[in-house]
């Protein structure tokens, strides 16, 4: 019996968030870096809400309790190799109000040249820093079905916020990719200090 592997949809780093991919190619991270690979991606939105944000997204956008209305994105993400398609991650994004009000971050799934990084650019909000937490776990059991994930498959999952040039927690997102279709590669740097 012969039995394909099948590739793994790469998940790069800081490029992925870089301004130079994004005006390179005009593409979303997820586009940019299937294409890279080779595959083909697809990506569908299947909600925009304005909702109150959970405690910890709260905390981590640095929300006042006041203000802890957040625009809620969910997309789940395809990849195909031109033979098969396979669902490979879904993402929930929180936006604080503020900055989503009155753009299509609020409003449409279609988001232009650039995506998403772009809109918050135009909104003064640059990525110059990211945070991600890693974590592994089995999945919920809508998540399996949405997934299409084979019995005892695990999820990554990745708690990202996206950091600005004055140092200000802008948007999160919190992936959960397939693990047997999934990979994480990250290039950092690391800062040398003399003690």
């Amino acid at each position: 019996m012969f039995v394909r592997e099948r590739r793994k949809a790469l998940r790069f780093g800081a490029e992925r968030y870089s301004r130079r991919l994004r005006e390179g190619t005009g593409l979303s991270p997820y586009r940019a870096e299937l294409a890279k690979q080779g595959l083909i991606p697809r990506v569908d939105c299947v909600s925009i809400e304005r909702v109150i944000a959970p405690t910890e997204i709260t905390e981590r956008l640095g929300l006042s309790a006041e203000a802890p209305d957040v625009v809620r994105r969910e997309n789940w993400y395809y990849a195909s190799d031109g033979a098969s398609e396979h669902p490979v991650q879904m993402g929930i994004t929180y936006v604080p109000w503020p900055i989503a009000e009155g753009t299509p971050l609020a409003t449409s799934a279609n988001l232009g040249k650039g995506s998403l990084y772009a809109r918050f650019e135009e909104r003064g909000h640059r990525i110059t820093r990211s945070r991600e937490e890693v974590t592994a776990r089995m999945p919920s059991p809508e998540e399996s079905r949405g997934l299409n994930l084979p019995t005892g498959v695990p999820v990554l999952e990745v708690l990202h916020t996206g950091i600005d040039q004055a140092g200000r927690p802008f948007e999160v997102t919190r992936f959960v990719m397939r693990a047997d279709l999934a990979a994480l590669d990250y290039d950092m740097a690391v800062e040398e200090t003399d003690e």
